[in-house]
């Protein structure tokens, strides 16, 4: 199938990838002319693993091509819009500038026949709303609504192998010609037994708004558990493993730490409380507040963690920590990522600079991103040398090589043995046994 792909970010340039790999023909059209220049080059604009090899092979084979120009989605039949929906700036509401942005530029190059297909998180009634737009600016055009499920670092495996796919479309004819067309599109998943369901507009928009509420409601409750433990001298690791062992509950998304992060599920439960409250349901999803407090809370945390640190490094300084080094392990908001939106990582490092430590951040893939955001640290791509003569060592996300660090060579390379584990991903055993003061998340 000839496709156009409106928006190439990290969802559009990883699905016009994978959608060339399936054997399609694919345009991938941007504005930001430095993007579309990379990425015509293969040069993949941020880290995500398998998407460099699998940008080359497109391109190479030539099914792939990008643009800056609207005009040449004309001649695809399928367009799929992947623009980003950030948070307004002040607000809880979802800015959707892009999307309808793209939409308007793209009603001119749509054929009769065509379908438009939106990938992007949207407040339920923006699919409806768009449809009726495009019944009179590009008539003959159908509307789909496709959410996506990416998690980053697993993207393109996401994309090739979903675990479902789910095709928001209208009732009757165009609705049927809609499905068909996308039964097309991902003819090679299906056949791998994906399962797909076809809904209405606003189920389909609330399928994604209400799994990423789910998983940081879980996210949140184990941390508020972590929470308890400490007030109880429990441990939060072993109480998940017992609670997970459940099958009502599973043991999936249980980690306590320092919390979720990243640029889809803040501003995504975010946008769906301010949604509710719009359509006078506001008060069924109160309880995402305090998801989104609790989460903020093991931020502070972690900086209390660390002052405890000094604390016991410096009786006489109260926890202060004006002259004491922190080696900040993790700058993006998970492993596998360079995504640094709404980093935990760099808002507790942020937080530790202001209120006096010498703190260096060190990330395998996210450095240069971080600098962008905050460039009043210090950043320090080689470990050895961020880790020189630190007071504290904080794991702030949870990167292999970080786990895999061994504590009695490490404890040769610092001024003092403390280490604040946010990720809860060592073995405590074996670092106080090291000689280390190991603080970690809900553990006693």
């Amino acid at each position: 199938m000839r496709i156009s792909v409106i928006g190439c970010g990290y969802l559009g340039a990883v699905h016009a990838s994978c959608l060339a790999k399936m054997g399609h023909e694919v345009i991938g059209i941007d504005v930001d002319e430095r993007k579309i220049a990379e990425l015509s080059a293969g040069i993949a604009p941020f880290f995500e693993p398998g998407l460099p090899e699998l940008l080359s092979e497109a391109i190479a084979s030539g099914r792939l091509r990008f643009s800056t120009d609207m005009a040449d989605a004309q001649g695809c039949t399928v367009h799929f819009v992947c623009v980003g929906t950030p948070q307004r700036k002040g607000e809880y509401a979802a800015d959707l500038s892009y999307v309808n942005a793209a939409f308007a530029g793209l009603a001119e190059f749509l054929a009769s026949g065509d379908i438009a297909v939106c990938k992007s998180t949207v407040p339920v009634g923006t699919a409806a709303r768009i449809s009726a737009e495009l019944a009179v600016s590009a008539p003959g055009a159908a509307l789909a609504w496709n959410p996506e499920f990416l998690r980053e670092g697993h993207a393109v495996q996401d994309t090739i192998a979903p675990d479902r796919l789910v095709y928001g479309v209208p009732a009757g004819e165009a609705g049927q010609r809609a499905a068909a067309q996308l039964d097309e599109v991902y003819r090679a998943p299906l056949a791998a037994g994906t399962p797909r369901m076809i809904m209405d507009y606003a189920t389909a928009e609330l399928v994604k708004a209400a799994a990423n509420s789910f998983l940081a409601t879980k996210i949140s409750f184990i941390n508020a558990m972590a929470e308890v433990c400490e007030a109880a001298g429990a441990d939060v690791t072993v109480l998940a493993d017992a609670i997970g062992m459940d099958e009502r509950i599973g043991r999936k998304f249980l980690n306590a730490g320092l919390g979720f992060g990243g640029g889809c599920l803040p501003k995504d439960i975010r946008a769906f409380m301010a949604r509710a409250g719009e359509l006078g349901a506001d008060q069924a999803l109160t309880f995402l507040k305090e998801v989104d407090s609790i989460n903020m809370r093991r931020r502070t945390k972690v900086v209390e963690l660390v002052k405890s640190a000094c604390a016991a490094l410096d009786p006489q300084s109260s926890g202060s920590l004006i002259g004491k080094r922190v080696t900040v392990l993790g700058a993006a908001f998970k492993p596998y990522s360079d995504d640094v939106r709404d980093s935990p990582a760099l808002n507790v490092a942020a937080q530790l600079q202001l209120q006096g430590a010498t703190v260096t951040v060190t990330d395998p893939e996210a450095l240069e991103n971080a600098a962008e955001r905050f460039p009043t640290l210090t950043f320090e791509p080689d470990l050895d040398e961020a880790l020189a003569r630190a007071h504290v060592v904080v794991l702030l996300t949870e990167w292999p090589q970080y786990r895999a660090l061994d504590p009695v060579s490490l404890g040769e390379k610092v001024n003092a043995k403390y280490l604040v584990d946010g990720r809860n991903i060592l073995d405590a055993a074996a670092w106080r046994a090291a000689g280390w003061t190991y603080r970690g998340m809900g553990r006693p």
